[in-house]
């Protein structure tokens, strides 16, 4: 016979059971728009006869991933830094090292020097930079699901700021999808 109590525990781990593969279904289906939005901005770089290089910090090198998963990326994806650490954001990509001590490596102006330095460390037309704090502890003083994304394309930077929800997981794949976006409207923006 069960008991009430062990009805209701089983209860309890459906209902988590069910949250876990909701979950993991938003992530897919931000993984799969990420998939889209790689392959649109590889076409678009290619057609425009342009370079990307990309400087990440919380995706860990998942937007290099989604870049060159792109048949064809090889045309024009010059390379990727993966710069967790932060005096690798100074060394490798020529952060100011005094905006990394005033503000740490969280802040917009950060993600704006990732992508401008990686643009020229890796000669390519276009940088695309990451940073932000996936959890699961907050950092640098900003919460969890605190992001900054940054475009350069040839002497000009675009950023934005993201407040994004979920797991660590989604919120790195989250981060993927809008620093794809934010590339591909900086592309079609350009007139250069």
């Amino acid at each position: 016979m069960i008991t009430a109590r062990e009805q209701s525990a089983a209860q309890d781990q459906g209902v988590v059971q069910d949250m876990v593969v909701a979950q993991d279904l938003a992530v897919a289906q931000d993984q799969a728009a990420g998939e889209l939005l790689a392959g649109t901005a590889i076409g678009l770089l290619v057609s425009r006869g342009e370079s990307i290089a990309v400087a990440e910090s919380l995706t860990g090198g998942m937007l290099a991933a989604a870049l060159t998963s792109v048949p064809g990326a090889s045309a024009v994806f010059r390379g990727a830094l993966v710069t967790y650490a932060t005096d690798l954001k100074a060394s490798l990509l020529d952060v100011s090292a005094d905006l990394l001590a005033r503000c740490g490596a969280v802040h917009p102006e950060v993600a704006a020097e990732m992508a401008a330095g990686v643009s020229h460390r890796l000669a390519a037309t276009a940088g695309v930079a990451t940073t932000g704090v996936a959890g699961p502890d907050p950092a640098d003083g900003h919460p969890v699901g605190t992001v900054f994304i940054a475009v350069h394309l040839r002497g000009s930077t675009s950023g934005q700021a993201l407040m994004l929800t979920g797991g660590r997981r989604a919120i790195r794949v989250a981060t993927v999808r809008h620093a794809l976006a934010l590339l591909i409207s900086a592309l079609r923006e350009d007139k250069g």
